[in-house]
Protein backbone atom coordinates (compact mmCIF):
# COMPACT_ATOMS: atom_id res chain seq x y z
CA UNK A 1 0.00 0.00 0.00
CA UNK A 2 0.92 3.21 -0.56
CA UNK A 3 0.36 6.56 1.22
CA UNK A 4 0.48 9.49 -1.51
CA UNK A 5 -0.35 11.84 1.62
CA UNK A 6 -1.78 13.12 4.58
CA UNK A 7 -4.40 15.00 5.86
CA UNK A 8 -5.19 16.57 9.57
CA UNK A 9 -8.37 17.65 10.46
CA UNK A 10 -7.96 20.14 12.89
CA UNK A 11 -10.94 21.10 15.65
CA UNK A 12 -13.31 23.72 15.17
CA UNK A 13 -13.35 26.25 17.44
CA UNK A 14 -16.56 27.39 19.14
CA UNK A 15 -17.11 30.65 18.35
CA UNK A 16 -18.39 31.07 22.30
CA UNK A 17 -14.35 30.16 22.68
CA UNK A 18 -12.61 31.12 19.76
CA UNK A 19 -10.67 33.50 21.24
CA UNK A 20 -8.30 31.07 22.65
CA UNK A 21 -6.29 30.57 19.28
CA UNK A 22 -5.04 33.94 18.96
CA UNK A 23 -4.00 34.71 22.40
CA UNK A 24 -2.43 30.96 21.92
CA UNK A 25 -0.50 32.65 19.19
CA UNK A 26 0.75 35.04 21.36
CA UNK A 27 3.42 34.63 24.04
CA UNK A 28 1.58 37.13 26.09
CA UNK A 29 0.42 33.73 28.09
CA UNK A 30 4.06 32.74 29.05
CA UNK A 31 3.85 35.18 31.74
CA UNK A 32 0.29 35.48 32.38
CA UNK A 33 -0.29 31.66 33.40
CA UNK A 34 -4.01 32.22 33.98
CA UNK A 35 -4.25 31.18 30.48
CA UNK A 36 -2.80 28.18 30.77
CA UNK A 37 -5.27 26.83 33.05
CA UNK A 38 -7.99 27.02 31.00
CA UNK A 39 -6.48 23.80 28.77
CA UNK A 40 -5.61 21.59 31.84
CA UNK A 41 -9.54 22.12 31.88
CA UNK A 42 -10.20 21.14 28.86
CA UNK A 43 -7.75 17.72 28.69
CA UNK A 44 -5.40 17.49 31.23
CA UNK A 45 -4.14 14.16 30.09
CA UNK A 46 -3.73 15.79 26.46
CA UNK A 47 -2.10 19.02 28.08
CA UNK A 48 0.88 16.85 29.77
CA UNK A 49 0.97 15.25 26.64
CA UNK A 50 1.67 17.95 23.98
CA UNK A 51 4.42 19.31 27.07
CA UNK A 52 2.00 22.19 27.69
CA UNK A 53 1.96 23.97 23.96
CA UNK A 54 -1.23 25.49 23.88
CA UNK A 55 -0.68 26.08 20.16
CA UNK A 56 -0.25 21.98 19.33
CA UNK A 57 -3.08 21.17 22.17
CA UNK A 58 -5.51 23.21 19.88
CA UNK A 59 -4.81 21.14 17.12
CA UNK A 60 -4.93 18.09 18.75
CA UNK A 61 -8.36 17.93 21.09
CA UNK A 62 -11.29 16.16 20.58
CA UNK A 63 -14.02 18.44 19.01
CA UNK A 64 -16.48 17.05 21.91
CA UNK A 65 -14.05 18.17 24.73
CA UNK A 66 -14.52 21.87 23.04
CA UNK A 67 -17.83 22.20 22.92
CA UNK A 68 -18.11 20.58 26.40
CA UNK A 69 -16.16 23.24 27.61
CA UNK A 70 -18.99 25.80 26.00
CA UNK A 71 -21.53 24.30 28.21
CA UNK A 72 -19.07 24.68 31.74
CA UNK A 73 -20.07 27.96 33.75
CA UNK A 74 -16.71 27.76 35.65
CA UNK A 75 -14.91 27.70 32.73
CA UNK A 76 -16.30 30.29 31.04
CA UNK A 77 -16.25 32.89 33.79
CA UNK A 78 -12.48 32.31 33.82
CA UNK A 79 -12.46 32.11 29.88
CA UNK A 80 -14.53 35.73 29.86
CA UNK A 81 -12.28 37.46 32.28
CA UNK A 82 -8.37 35.90 30.63
CA UNK A 83 -9.50 37.14 27.62
CA UNK A 84 -11.38 40.41 28.95
CA UNK A 85 -7.42 41.18 30.54
CA UNK A 86 -5.45 40.00 27.57
CA UNK A 87 -7.61 42.70 25.09
CA UNK A 88 -7.29 45.77 27.44
CA UNK A 89 -3.78 44.75 27.81
CA UNK A 90 -3.20 44.75 24.29
CA UNK A 91 -5.22 47.38 23.44
CA UNK A 92 -4.47 49.74 26.00
CA UNK A 93 -2.73 53.15 24.90
CA UNK A 94 -1.95 53.92 28.48
CA UNK A 95 1.71 52.73 29.42
CA UNK A 96 4.55 54.15 31.25
CA UNK A 97 6.38 54.86 28.19
CA UNK A 98 3.38 56.86 27.14
CA UNK A 99 3.12 58.52 30.50
CA UNK A 100 6.82 58.98 30.76
CA UNK A 101 7.64 60.02 27.23
CA UNK A 102 4.78 61.26 25.18
CA UNK A 103 6.76 62.93 23.01
CA UNK A 104 8.67 60.12 21.94
CA UNK A 105 5.95 58.19 20.72
CA UNK A 106 6.96 57.70 16.97
CA UNK A 107 10.92 56.28 18.37
CA UNK A 108 11.82 52.37 18.08
CA UNK A 109 14.17 50.24 19.72
CA UNK A 110 15.98 47.47 17.37
CA UNK A 111 17.00 44.67 20.15
CA UNK A 112 19.66 42.29 18.34
CA UNK A 113 20.14 38.91 20.11
CA UNK A 114 21.71 35.78 19.63
CA UNK A 115 19.10 34.24 21.72
CA UNK A 116 15.85 34.67 23.09
CA UNK A 117 14.58 32.78 25.89
CA UNK A 118 10.51 32.93 26.36
CA UNK A 119 9.16 29.40 27.27
CA UNK A 120 10.39 25.95 27.24
CA UNK A 121 8.34 24.99 23.94
CA UNK A 122 10.72 27.51 22.40
CA UNK A 123 14.14 26.07 22.43
CA UNK A 124 16.19 28.83 20.58
CA UNK A 125 17.98 29.71 24.04
CA UNK A 126 20.93 27.69 25.64
CA UNK A 127 21.04 29.92 28.73
CA UNK A 128 21.27 32.82 30.97
CA UNK A 129 21.47 35.49 27.99
CA UNK A 130 18.71 34.22 26.52
CA UNK A 131 16.21 34.02 29.49
CA UNK A 132 17.75 37.95 29.95
CA UNK A 133 16.81 38.87 26.39
CA UNK A 134 13.03 37.27 26.74
CA UNK A 135 12.32 38.72 29.88
CA UNK A 136 13.26 42.30 28.18
CA UNK A 137 10.79 41.88 25.36
CA UNK A 138 8.17 40.78 28.26
CA UNK A 139 9.26 44.26 30.20
CA UNK A 140 8.95 46.19 27.06
CA UNK A 141 5.77 44.80 26.43
CA UNK A 142 4.10 45.32 29.97
CA UNK A 143 6.03 48.96 30.15
CA UNK A 144 4.97 49.84 26.61
CA UNK A 145 8.45 50.40 25.51
CA UNK A 146 8.20 50.81 21.25
CA UNK A 147 10.78 47.40 20.66
CA UNK A 148 11.57 45.51 17.97
CA UNK A 149 13.45 42.18 18.51
CA UNK A 150 15.76 40.81 15.96
CA UNK A 151 17.45 37.15 15.99
CA UNK A 152 17.40 33.50 14.17
CA UNK A 153 15.26 30.98 14.19
CA UNK A 154 17.13 27.69 15.42
CA UNK A 155 14.94 24.46 14.07
CA UNK A 156 17.46 22.28 15.89
CA UNK A 157 17.64 24.51 18.99
CA UNK A 158 20.66 24.31 21.56
CA UNK A 159 21.53 20.68 22.19
CA UNK A 160 20.03 18.39 25.21
CA UNK A 161 22.52 17.07 27.30
CA UNK A 162 22.03 12.95 27.80
CA UNK A 163 24.77 10.89 30.39
CA UNK A 164 25.26 7.88 28.71
CA UNK A 165 25.69 4.20 30.23
CA UNK A 166 29.90 5.09 30.81
CA UNK A 167 28.92 8.49 32.32
CA UNK A 168 29.95 10.71 29.68
CA UNK A 169 28.20 13.17 28.47
CA UNK A 170 26.27 13.46 24.96
CA UNK A 171 24.26 16.08 22.93
CA UNK A 172 21.16 15.70 21.36
CA UNK A 173 19.07 18.02 19.00
CA UNK A 174 15.59 17.49 18.47
CA UNK A 175 14.18 19.43 15.77
CA UNK A 176 11.40 22.12 16.41
CA UNK A 177 8.23 21.34 14.91
CA UNK A 178 7.47 24.88 13.36
CA UNK A 179 3.88 24.24 12.46
CA UNK A 180 2.81 23.64 16.19
CA UNK A 181 4.61 26.74 17.37
CA UNK A 182 3.89 30.40 18.06
CA UNK A 183 5.58 31.14 15.02
CA UNK A 184 4.02 32.92 11.87
CA UNK A 185 6.09 33.49 8.62
CA UNK A 186 6.52 37.02 7.65
CA UNK A 187 4.53 38.00 4.22
CA UNK A 188 5.98 40.42 1.62
CA UNK A 189 3.16 43.32 -0.23
CA UNK A 190 2.44 40.38 -2.74
CA UNK A 191 0.97 38.03 -0.26
CA UNK A 192 4.41 35.69 -0.43
CA UNK A 193 7.16 34.91 2.18
CA UNK A 194 9.32 37.43 2.90
CA UNK A 195 12.83 36.82 1.66
CA UNK A 196 16.07 38.79 2.49
CA UNK A 197 19.34 37.79 1.37
CA UNK A 198 22.41 38.76 2.98
CA UNK A 199 26.52 38.00 0.69
CA UNK A 200 29.06 35.72 1.89
CA UNK A 201 32.16 34.82 0.10
CA UNK A 202 30.64 32.38 -1.78
CA UNK A 203 26.92 33.46 -2.79
CA UNK A 204 24.03 35.13 -1.53
CA UNK A 205 22.87 33.56 1.60
CA UNK A 206 18.79 33.57 1.52
CA UNK A 207 16.56 34.08 4.64
CA UNK A 208 13.49 33.54 4.96
CA UNK A 209 11.43 36.14 8.12
CA UNK A 210 9.23 34.44 10.83
CA UNK A 211 7.36 36.53 13.55
CA UNK A 212 6.49 36.10 16.95
CA UNK A 213 4.00 38.13 19.35
CA UNK A 214 5.47 38.35 22.52
CA UNK A 215 2.64 40.89 24.11
CA UNK A 216 2.75 44.03 22.23
CA UNK A 217 6.22 43.53 21.31
CA UNK A 218 7.45 41.46 17.91
CA UNK A 219 10.37 39.47 17.34
CA UNK A 220 11.24 38.78 14.18
CA UNK A 221 13.45 35.54 13.26
CA UNK A 222 15.87 34.68 10.05
CA UNK A 223 15.54 31.18 8.47
CA UNK A 224 18.22 30.05 6.20
CA UNK A 225 16.61 26.59 5.66
CA UNK A 226 14.75 27.25 2.86
CA UNK A 227 15.10 25.82 -0.60
CA UNK A 228 16.47 28.77 -2.12
CA UNK A 229 19.76 27.95 -0.47
CA UNK A 230 22.91 25.51 -0.81
CA UNK A 231 22.48 22.33 1.35
CA UNK A 232 25.47 24.03 3.27
CA UNK A 233 23.32 27.24 4.06
CA UNK A 234 20.58 25.84 4.89
CA UNK A 235 22.76 24.80 7.90
CA UNK A 236 23.79 28.11 9.44
CA UNK A 237 20.62 28.99 11.39
CA UNK A 238 19.71 25.60 12.27
CA UNK A 239 21.53 24.79 15.82
CA UNK A 240 22.79 26.95 18.26
CA UNK A 241 26.40 28.01 19.19
CA UNK A 242 27.13 24.86 16.77
CA UNK A 243 29.34 24.28 14.23
CA UNK A 244 33.16 26.25 13.97
CA UNK A 245 34.37 29.57 13.31
CA UNK A 246 33.35 29.53 9.56
CA UNK A 247 29.54 28.68 10.71
CA UNK A 248 29.97 31.36 13.50
CA UNK A 249 31.13 34.56 11.72
CA UNK A 250 28.44 33.43 9.49
CA UNK A 251 25.78 33.49 11.97
CA UNK A 252 26.67 36.56 13.23
CA UNK A 253 26.89 38.18 9.84
CA UNK A 254 23.17 37.22 9.65
CA UNK A 255 22.39 38.50 12.47
CA UNK A 256 23.98 42.20 12.72
CA UNK A 257 24.18 42.78 8.96
CA UNK A 258 20.92 40.66 7.37
CA UNK A 259 19.26 41.92 10.67
CA UNK A 260 19.78 45.60 9.43
CA UNK A 261 18.42 44.95 6.09
CA UNK A 262 15.51 43.32 7.65
CA UNK A 263 14.85 46.41 9.60
CA UNK A 264 14.69 48.25 6.43
CA UNK A 265 13.09 45.92 4.71
CA UNK A 266 10.02 46.25 7.23
CA UNK A 267 9.67 50.03 6.82
CA UNK A 268 11.02 50.56 9.98
CA UNK A 269 13.70 53.55 11.35
CA UNK A 270 15.20 52.64 14.58
CA UNK A 271 15.95 55.17 17.00
CA UNK A 272 18.18 52.79 18.46
CA UNK A 273 20.12 49.58 17.68
CA UNK A 274 20.31 47.32 20.68
CA UNK A 275 23.52 44.94 20.83
CA UNK A 276 22.88 42.74 23.25
CA UNK A 277 26.45 40.53 23.57
CA UNK A 278 28.61 40.99 21.14
CA UNK A 279 27.19 38.25 18.69
CA UNK A 280 25.46 40.95 16.70
CA UNK A 281 27.95 43.87 17.01
CA UNK A 282 29.01 43.55 12.71
CA UNK A 283 25.78 45.74 12.74
CA UNK A 284 27.86 48.82 13.03
CA UNK A 285 29.62 47.94 9.74
CA UNK A 286 26.12 47.60 8.09
CA UNK A 287 25.07 50.67 9.18
CA UNK A 288 28.12 52.75 8.65
CA UNK A 289 28.07 51.73 5.32
CA UNK A 290 24.07 52.54 4.54
CA UNK A 291 24.86 56.08 5.80
CA UNK A 292 27.74 56.93 3.69
CA UNK A 293 26.03 55.68 0.85
CA UNK A 294 22.84 57.40 1.23
CA UNK A 295 24.17 60.26 2.97
CA UNK A 296 27.58 60.60 1.35
CA UNK A 297 29.37 61.56 4.22
CA UNK A 298 32.76 60.16 5.36
CA UNK A 299 33.72 57.26 7.53
CA UNK A 300 34.24 59.04 10.61
CA UNK A 301 31.14 61.01 10.54
CA UNK A 302 29.31 58.03 9.39
CA UNK A 303 30.62 56.44 12.54
CA UNK A 304 29.47 59.39 14.84
CA UNK A 305 26.36 59.04 13.64
CA UNK A 306 26.40 55.07 14.77
CA UNK A 307 27.86 55.88 17.61
CA UNK A 308 25.18 58.32 18.27
CA UNK A 309 22.46 55.50 17.12
CA UNK A 310 24.13 52.26 19.42
CA UNK A 311 24.05 50.61 22.71
CA UNK A 312 26.51 47.70 23.44
CA UNK A 313 24.97 45.45 26.82
CA UNK A 314 28.30 43.07 27.91
CA UNK A 315 27.11 39.90 30.06
CA UNK A 316 30.10 37.64 30.01
CA UNK A 317 33.52 38.86 31.85
CA UNK A 318 35.74 35.92 30.16
CA UNK A 319 37.30 36.04 27.13
CA UNK A 320 35.71 32.54 25.99
CA UNK A 321 32.26 34.22 26.32
CA UNK A 322 33.58 36.77 23.49
CA UNK A 323 33.82 35.64 19.82
CA UNK A 324 37.59 36.61 18.72
CA UNK A 325 37.64 35.20 14.84
CA UNK A 326 41.14 35.40 13.34
CA UNK A 327 42.17 37.90 10.81
CA UNK A 328 42.26 35.67 8.05
CA UNK A 329 39.03 34.73 8.16
CA UNK A 330 37.56 37.90 8.82
CA UNK A 331 39.40 39.29 5.70
CA UNK A 332 37.40 36.09 3.56
CA UNK A 333 34.37 37.13 4.38
CA UNK A 334 34.87 41.02 4.16
CA UNK A 335 37.33 41.33 1.31
CA UNK A 336 37.05 44.81 0.21
CA UNK A 337 34.36 46.11 2.31
CA UNK A 338 36.91 48.13 4.14
CA UNK A 339 36.91 50.29 0.66
CA UNK A 340 32.93 50.51 0.56
CA UNK A 341 33.46 52.15 3.90
CA UNK A 342 36.54 54.32 2.94
CA UNK A 343 38.82 53.39 4.83
CA UNK A 344 42.40 50.73 4.47
CA UNK A 345 42.67 47.26 5.30
CA UNK A 346 44.30 47.92 9.20
CA UNK A 347 41.71 50.73 9.32
CA UNK A 348 38.80 48.15 9.40
CA UNK A 349 41.07 45.13 11.52
CA UNK A 350 41.32 47.82 13.82
CA UNK A 351 38.12 48.34 14.80
CA UNK A 352 37.65 44.59 16.17
CA UNK A 353 40.95 44.72 18.45
CA UNK A 354 42.24 46.31 21.29
CA UNK A 355 44.84 49.32 21.04
CA UNK A 356 47.97 47.33 22.91
CA UNK A 357 49.07 44.78 19.74
CA UNK A 358 50.09 42.54 22.26
CA UNK A 359 47.13 41.98 23.96
CA UNK A 360 45.07 41.08 20.44
CA UNK A 361 44.73 37.62 19.45
CA UNK A 362 42.28 38.70 16.24
CA UNK A 363 38.94 40.17 15.44
CA UNK A 364 36.79 40.62 18.89
CA UNK A 365 32.85 41.24 18.43
CA UNK A 366 33.05 42.98 21.79
CA UNK A 367 36.04 45.36 21.07
CA UNK A 368 34.36 46.33 18.15
CA UNK A 369 31.00 47.34 20.14
CA UNK A 370 32.71 49.16 22.90
CA UNK A 371 34.57 51.34 20.22
CA UNK A 372 31.48 52.40 18.32
CA UNK A 373 28.68 52.13 20.67
CA UNK A 374 27.52 55.61 22.17
CA UNK A 375 26.40 53.93 25.25
CA UNK A 376 27.88 50.76 26.92
CA UNK A 377 25.69 48.52 29.67
CA UNK A 378 27.27 46.03 32.23
CA UNK A 379 24.46 43.91 34.07
CA UNK A 380 25.50 45.15 37.79
CA UNK A 381 28.30 47.40 39.10
CA UNK A 382 29.91 44.39 39.92
CA UNK A 383 29.87 42.80 36.49
CA UNK A 384 31.14 46.66 34.87
CA UNK A 385 34.11 46.22 37.65
CA UNK A 386 35.00 42.55 36.56
CA UNK A 387 34.44 42.54 32.68
CA UNK A 388 37.11 46.18 33.24
CA UNK A 389 39.88 44.52 35.08
CA UNK A 390 39.49 40.73 32.80
CA UNK A 391 38.80 41.68 29.53
CA UNK A 392 39.19 44.70 28.75
CA UNK A 393 42.05 46.28 30.47
CA UNK A 394 43.65 48.50 27.83
CA UNK A 395 40.33 50.47 27.16
CA UNK A 396 39.95 50.60 30.92
CA UNK A 397 39.71 54.53 31.04
CA UNK A 398 36.77 54.67 28.62
CA UNK A 399 34.96 51.54 29.99
CA UNK A 400 34.79 53.16 33.04
CA UNK A 401 33.74 56.36 32.15
CA UNK A 402 31.03 55.26 29.31
CA UNK A 403 28.88 52.02 30.66
CA UNK A 404 26.36 52.26 32.74
CA UNK A 405 24.58 49.96 35.12
CA UNK A 406 22.00 48.24 32.66
CA UNK A 407 18.36 49.02 33.27
CA UNK A 408 14.95 48.20 31.36
CA UNK A 409 13.27 50.99 33.62
CA UNK A 410 15.34 54.07 32.09
CA UNK A 411 15.04 55.20 28.32
CA UNK A 412 18.00 57.63 28.87
CA UNK A 413 19.75 54.22 28.85
CA UNK A 414 18.56 53.66 24.71
CA UNK A 415 18.99 57.38 24.43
Amino acid sequence: MYIFNRITVKPQLPKRIEKLEEIANNLWWSWNTEFLRLFKKIDMDLWETVNKNPVKFLKLVAQEKLEEVTSNNSFLREYDKIVENYESYMNSKNTWFSKNYPNNAQDIIAYFSAEYGLDQILPIYSGGLGILSGDHLKSASDLGIPLVGIGLLYKNGYFNQKINGYGEQQTEYKSIDINNMPVTPVKDEEGRDLIIYVKLPERRLYLKVWQINVGRVKLYLMDSDIEENEEEYKNITKTLYGGDQEMRISQEIVLGMAGVRLIKTLGLNPTVYHMNEGHSSFLILELIKNIIKEKELSFEMARDIVSSKTVFTTHTPVPAGNDIFPLDLVERYFKDYWNRLGITKEEFMQMGMKPNPEENSGFNMGILALKVAGKKNGVSKLHRSSVKRVIFRSMARNFTRRITNYTYNKWNTYM
